[in-house]
């Protein structure tokens, strides 16, 4: 296949530009840079299937030749990002979707938009299934970035049902591996980030409050199997291995041999206080589930977090 990637040199986006080129597919990557680096697809320039072009796909999609599959992961996910760049946060969800959803029909391609567990909000269900529809806010500072979700898969819907396009929703839940950004504000990446450098270690809240962290590997893998798959409709992708962030961070002082003390902090607005996905559906459309235990995952990330500290 020939296959476009929106945001191809962002975290999640370079490791699907690294998959689709070791499977033997043309990759064209898009990315304006805005929160992506150009360094994690630096590597790939020389691979003669791989075309990066700088562009901002609010506005255009400049791509020649066939097209097989288009990938929209253009987007800021990270709370640092999206309320630092609103507007094009909207873009992204809103223009770039149409962009994407346009070039997909016009060469009869496959469309997979990339969604995120941010459309259930602060959930009132737990853990969460595709069938729940939120517990949103609209207007508050994160609802640049649900809200953006929201409709782009209002959009991609609207595609499949009038015209037809052959497409697919994926919503991604806490994603961590290599090529994180250390500043991007995410809880993850800031706790490994500050126990190496033996800071204090800012939770926000009280720590009672539960994420589920899924490794790089096994998302993409399951965006891949999803691609391949003959559903429509929105499937969860996450690991269902819950923890609350006071016991995350005492696992990665552990790993990390930190000698960081806690600084509580505010909650933030809207803040979700829970976080699990039920991932029955991908279990039986997709006959796929995390490999990647968290311990293992972690050892990996800080790792890789060292290396970018000694590069510094």
């Amino acid at each position: 296949m020939r296959v476009v990637i929106t945001g191809g040199s962002g975290f999640l986006g370079s490791h699907l530009c690294e998959r689709f080129l070791k499977d033997r597919h043309e990759v064209v990557c898009l990315d304006n840079f805005v929160t992506g680096t150009p360094h994690n697809t630096e590597h790939l320039l020389e691979h003669p299937g791989f075309t990066r072009i700088e562009c901002d796909v609010s506005h255009e999609l400049p791509v020649e030749g066939t097209v097989d599959a288009v990938l929209h992961f253009a987007s800021p996910a990270s709370p640092v990002g999206y309320l630092r760049l609103p507007l094009e946060t909207l873009r992204a969800g809103s223009a770039a979707t149409f962009n994407c959803a346009d070039l997909a029909r016009q060469h009869s391609a496959r469309l997979l938009v990339a969604s995120t567990s941010e459309v259930y909000g602060d959930p009132l269900e737990h853990p969460q299934s595709e069938s729940y529809w939120g517990n949103v806010n609209s207007i508050g500072p994160r609802s640049v970035y649900d809200e953006a979700k929201r409709f782009a898969e209002s959009v991609v819907m609207a595609y499949h049902r009038k015209h037809e396009v052959d497409t697919r929703i994926v919503r991604i839940f806490n994603t961590f591996g290599p090529r994180m950004q250390v500043d991007d504000g995410r809880s993850l990446p800031t706790f490994c980030w500050q126990a190496l450098r033996d800071e204090p270690i800012t939770v926000f809240g009280d720590g009672s409050q539960t994420r589920s962290f899924c490794y790089v590997s096994d998302l993409v893998e399951g965006i891949c199997r999803l691609l391949e798959s003959d559903e429509h409709l929105p499937v969860n992708l996450g690991n269902p291995n819950e923890i609350s962030i006071r016991d995350l961070v005492e696992e990665i002082v552990e790993l990390t041999g930190s000698r960081s003390a806690i600084e509580y902090q505010d909650l933030p607005q809207d803040d979700p206080k829970i976080r699990c996905p039920d991932i029955t559906r991908a279990r039986e459309l997709l006959s796929w589930e995390p490999r990647v235990d968290r311990r293992e995952g972690l050892r990996r990330v800080i790792e890789y977090f060292r290396g970018e500290l000694a590069r510094r």
